[in-house]
């Protein structure tokens, strides 16, 4: 495999397969003594609103939300 003179490579599909990235996933690099280059995916923190769902995610009939309307529940997910 060789870099492109714009410093590119392509990463074969299997180990994107395995490394599990994705287009447009981002990644980060790590270069350790002797040269050794490490590529590993970004993990980004979940968004707000995400963390909302995940918080409610299955639980729907839950005490907390019984009574609430459709408004109600839409302005406690987006905080």
């Amino acid at each position: 495999m060789k870099i492109t003179s714009k410093g590119q490579v392509t990463i074969p599909q299997s180990v994107r397969e395995q490394a599990g990235l994705h287009p447009h996933s981002e990644v980060e690099f790590e270069v350790r003594p002797g040269g050794e280059v490490i590529i590993r995916p970004v993990k980004k923190p979940a968004s707000s609103v995400r963390a909302a769902f995940a918080q409610v995610r299955g639980s729907a009939n839950a005490a907390q939300f019984k009574g609430m309307g459709t408004d109600e529940f839409m302005a406690f997910l987006r905080g």
